[in-house]
């Protein structure tokens, strides 16, 4: 029985820790400041035929070629781009990606006293892409597993655009 606990107070912790936060249609999310590599403005993106509608399509990033997930269209918010969208590259399960997102907020520190689980909806919700639901300044953030954000399909259509743009 205390293995079972030790698991789940690992868990927990592991949740603990910096995340970036930004903004998608008003909520507020945030990733695991360890999956960035950076951020950069919003640019020209190549859309990649026969790919998934959220796949934007590719860009060229200092000579290497990354595909781009807008995660407005992943959450069905629909395609809103402003001034302040930018990409933000993060390393997810291996392939180096970015996502677009209406505006980047800041880098906070939130510890795992303040991370709740995500509550269950019911059946036909899914929620399993979220580490969590964190409470800092005084707002709540949904914090993200981006490792599962996209599913082994998507990830293997993501695979298949950066191929075909290469």
């Amino acid at each position: 029985m205390s293995v079972d606990n030790a698991a789940v107070a690992t868990i927990t912790a592991s949740r603990a820790g910096k995340y970036l936060t930004f903004f998608l249609a008003g909520e507020e999310y945030g990733l695991e400041i360890l999956k960035v590599s950076e951020i950069i403005g919003l640019q020209p993106i190549t859309r990649v035929p026969r790919t998934p509608e959220f796949v934007r399509g590719v860009i060229n990033l200092r000579g290497k070629v990354i595909p781009i997930t807008d995660l407005r269209m992943k959450f069905g918010m629909g395609a809103e781009d402003s001034e302040d969208s930018c990409i933000i590259v993060v390393q997810m399960r291996g392939i180096q990606t970015g996502i677009v997102v209406d505006r980047v907020s800041e880098v906070v520190a939130i510890g795992e006293a303040d991370i709740e689980d995500a509550p269950s909806f019911g059946a036909g919700i899914r929620t399993e892409f979220l580490l969590g639901i964190g409470k800092a300044g005084g707002r709540v953030k949904l914090l993200l597993d981006i490792d599962r954000v996209l599913a082994t399909a998507e990830i293997a259509a993501l695979q298949a655009a950066q191929t075909h743009a290469e």
